[in-house]
């Protein structure tokens, strides 16, 4: 009976983890179909696709690996939901945008910034729920947090500084959306979890993980994964 409600339980996290992955990337497509600016990271991709020729979806892929061997040195270790975020997210996030048709008036660029936001909060509070690891680029911040003793806020905000502006140096578009996703998206993921009753998975034991996260690093994620992946 025990293994059986574990096995339940775990398959409901699946279900939540995929769920929220698939619909992350659909919300990234309509954030950049707005033409309104986007997240840091995904401007970041978005400037690299433009230099490399590959899909935005296949850049993404790629920085989340690059900013996976980064773990290394910091110490952090990969759940099942951080490999699924990092091989997944790009190719749903291509998907959108092959489905989504670019914004040509005001009135669908405030359409897209507004759905992709709203989409992208109910999609981070299935994926925070499911428990089973925190994102790569979110992981990056907790790790550095842990091993600088430097704050959240001071962290994250380096880190995206630095992305935004690498990214806009190779074409990435920065606009109003970028500002809004910044401030916004925090509060807007707290209000899904609220509204969809999510509750923080943290039991690891039940989770198909490569390795347990650290000590803390499975509670910070719970707070700070705010819209990162």
């Amino acid at each position: 009976m025990k293994s059986f409600l574990v096995s339940r339980r775990l398959s409901v996290r699946l279900v939540r983890l995929y769920a929220g992955l698939f619909l992350y990337g659909l919300a990234i497509a309509m954030l950049l179909r707005s033409g309104l600016g986007a997240s840091p990271w995904d401007v970041l991709s978005q400037g690299v696709a433009r230099v490399s020729g590959l899909s935005f979806g296949t850049t993404t892929v790629v920085v989340s690996v690059v900013v996976l061997l980064f773990w290394i040195p910091i110490r952090q270790r990969p759940g099942w939901g951080t490999l699924s975020n990092t091989l997944l997210i790009g190719v749903f996030a291509d998907l959108g945008l092959a489905w989504t048709p670019a914004a040509h008036d005001l009135a669908w660029q405030a359409t897209a910034l507004g759905g992709g936001l709203a989409l992208l909060a109910v999609a981070s509070a299935l994926y925070i729920g499911a428990g089973l690891g925190p994102g790569p680029r979110d992981g990056l911040m907790t790790g550095l947090v842990a091993r600088t003793g430097q704050a959240v806020w001071v962290v994250r905000s380096a880190i995206e500084l630095t992305v935004v502006l690498v990214g806009w140096l190779l074409g990435g578009t920065v606009g109003i959306g970028t500002a809004v996703f910044a401030f916004g998206i925090g509060p807007l993921i707290q209000v899904a979890m609220r509204v969809l009753r999510v509750e923080l998975a943290v039991d690891t034991g039940s989770a198909p993980a490569l390795s347990r996260p650290a000590a803390g690093v499975s509670e910070q994620a719970g707070i700070s994964v705010v819209g990162e992946r």
